[in-house]
């Protein structure tokens, strides 16, 4: 999937600039204009940075910085600000944001930083083989699942290679609405011709052998699957 980021920010004129700056092939942005309409898009897509002004129509950024923290605490925060006193930053950075961003700024820096950023995810990502909530651990490197079960002791599960793909899917977007066409397209690819439908056969399946941990992977009537573990 393309990575995207979200940018919360009133001003056309700077969505516009950082829009420019950042997006491309390789990266989508999506623009919002106040907190609530941020809120709304967090829930519906999976982001890989939030671009955050902190003087807002609906809200104070530096405090939405905080409820995002809470709610999405591996997502990245950069602040967006029109002001350069300490205090503030202190604030931004209290609150949980990664980098501070004045402006007006360097189209160049802005996207150097965003990088820099994405890519240090990306390694994060991709060296984290073990993952491990309330109910289900996960072995990338091994392939090992385990479930916990009625003793509350964990068990190991055997699953097929395309149901360990489908649940380490699932897993690396926790809390994210997958739709069914973008999950075909992610696992199985554009060109193998496989029915939309068949992707609820498949993880029914999957469901099934997860036992005691199978509402982790909780349906969205009409539109598809979320990943919704208990954490620890």
């Amino acid at each position: 999937m393309t990575p995207k980021i979200l940018l919360v920010e009133d001003s056309k004129e700077v969505s516009r600039m950082v829009m420019q700056s950042i997006s491309g092939p390789l990266l989508g942005v999506d623009w919002t204009e106040t907190i609530t309409e941020a809120k709304e898009k967090l829930k519906k897509e999976k982001y890989q940075l939030l671009l955050l002004d902190i003087e807002l129509p609906d809200g104070n950024g530096i405090e939405f910085c905080s409820e995002v923290q809470m709610s999405y605490p591996n997502l990245p925060i950069f602040m967006l600000t029109a002001h350069d006193n300490l205090s503030e930053k202190v604030l931004g950075f209290s609150a949980g944001a990664d980098d501070y961003i004045t402006k007006p700024f360097n189209p160049l820096e802005l996207k150097a930083r965003v990088d820099a950023k994405l890519k240090k995810q990306e390694i994060i990502k991709q060296t984290s083989t073990n993952l491990s909530w309330k109910e289900l651990k996960i072995n990338k490197s091994t392939q090992e699942v385990e479930v916990i079960n009625e003793s509350e002791k964990f068990d190991k599960v055997d699953l097929t290679a395309l149901e360990f793909k489908l649940l380490t899917y699932f897993a690396d977007q926790p809390e994210v609405v997958i739709d069914r066409d973008t999950m075909l397209n992610d696992i199985w690819g554009e060109d193998v011709h496989v029915y939309s439908r068949s992707v609820d056969t498949h993880v029914s399946k999957l469901r099934k052998k997860l036992g005691a941990a199978s509402h982790v992977i909780e349906s969205v009537h009409g539109v598809g699957y979320k990943f919704v573990p208990t954490n620890i």
